[in-house]
């Protein structure tokens, strides 16, 4: 919360509409979704994170794919995953984001993002398994742009498992829907 006040609050930085001429980018975020998969269909996955983003390139690409891209962080202090025989609370790091957002139309910027990521967990995910995973994710999106602030709305696909750390590695594929709010800054 002390991070999200500090966001709130800078004075340096000027929050503007959307990603054009913008420096970074920072977004409270939650999503949620279920298993798609076998023995993991029942599962149930929530998160919460806080974003921060910086655009790296400025616009670019043919055509419609005009557009720029953004390395990003995210800190994970929230997970929820609700297997048949218990739910797991967590926290991870998504330290490897990358975002394409595209530059027309004006007030609806759509992007497409690839995402990885570990998580620490108080009981074993997928159960049997273990405490700890590795998060790696697609997501579809747009941001729904305003004079100062943006919405963001996006669907995603999550792979969590344990990379082969530990016997058996079934792994959990989940489809999520993620919400988020925050500005772009200069």
């Amino acid at each position: 919360m002390c991070v999200v006040g500090m966001l709130l609050c800078a004075r340096e930085g000027h929050a503007q509409a959307g990603p054009e001429g913008a420096s970074s980018e920072w977004q409270v975020w939650t999503g949620g979704g279920h298993g798609i998969n076998g023995s993991q269909s029942g599962t149930g996955v929530w998160n919460l994170g806080l974003r921060y983003g910086v655009v790296i390139t400025s616009p670019h690409g043919p055509g419609f794919l005009r557009g720029q891209l953004e390395y990003a962080l995210d800190a994970v202090p929230a997970w929820a995953i609700v297997q048949s025989t218990n739910t797991a609370y967590g926290a991870g790091v998504n330290p490897f984001a990358f975002k394409w957002i595209l530059t027309s139309p004006k007030k609806v910027k759509p992007y497409f993002e690839i995402e990885g990521g570990t998580l620490f967990t108080n009981t074993k995910v997928p159960e049997g398994t273990s405490h700890v995973n590795f998060t790696t994710s697609g997501a579809l999106g747009a941001h729904f742009l305003s004079e100062k602030h943006n919405w963001t709305a996006e669907v995603r696909f999550m792979h969590i498992s344990n990379a082969g750390i530990s016997d058996p590695n079934p792994g959990i594929n989940t489809i999520q829907v993620r919400i988020g709010w925050g500005a772009f800054r200069k």
